[in-house]
């Protein structure tokens, strides 16, 4: 269960925010609190995962608490929305901004959307690739580049693996060992990862000559 604090200075909007929380599953709600030291205090004593905030608050401001809180998730729940303050949110670490007033669709939304999003997280462990992180923050996956005449996808899904697995930067020629390829068209496949973005070139500098030629997998 997700556990959450409901803070809003209006009795019964909070009641009503609270209610909406408790219908969606997965998320639990661990106590009201109606003012700014409230909030900061039952954060301190429950320990939520997440906390609804209002910014306009009888003793302090909404953006104020968001500065003051550690180790727990925000979405801020506010009638304001002018833009100074939205920013302000989302430099303050807010995870999501939800305007009043609004339905109890919209915030079963952004709730499942954070809870999504921990999922994630977990499912990810303890070191997350950079299409992991994308898929966290919305962004879009890379297009592809075009693979090159004579090159074959299962053929590059092999190198691709290798190169993965080795953990460390790899030569054409160690590449070639790994697959069996030769070492021309091991280049011309970790040429074309590099490309398409999941791997890059890392020139290693010796004493003389043109630098070598390795790759590393970014994923």
């Amino acid at each position: 269960m997700i556990r959450v604090l409901v803070v809003d200075d209006d009795f019964m909007v909070a009641r009503i925010h609270s209610g909406y929380v408790s219908r969606v599953p997965g998320f639990d709600v661990v106590s009201v609190a109606h003012n700014g030291a409230g909030a900061l205090a039952a954060v301190a004593d429950l320990r939520p995962d997440l906390v609804l905030l209002d910014v306009y608050l009888p003793d302090m401001s909404g953006l104020e608490v968001l500065k003051a809180l550690r180790d727990v998730d925000v979405l801020m729940i506010s009638a304001a929305r002018d833009v100074p303050t939205v920013r302000q949110a989302m430099r303050g670490g807010a995870v999501n901004y939800l305007i009043k007033p609004f339905t109890a669709v919209a915030l079963t939304e952004r709730l499942q959307q954070y809870a999504d999003t921990r999922r994630r997280l977990t499912a990810i462990g303890p070191e997350a690739r950079q299409d992991d992180v994308d898929r966290l923050f919305g962004v879009s996956p890379r297009t592809a580049a075009p693979m090159p005449k004579g090159l074959s996808a299962a053929t590059c899904a092999l190198v691709a693996d290798a190169l993965r697995e080795a953990g460390r930067d790899l030569s054409a020629a160690e590449a070639a060992e790994l697959t069996g390829l030769s070492r021309v068209s091991a280049r011309r496949y970790l040429e074309y990862l590099c490309a398409a973005g999941q791997a890059e070139l890392r020139p290693r500098y010796g004493t003389a000559g043109r630098p070598e030629h390795r790759y590393r997998w970014l994923g």
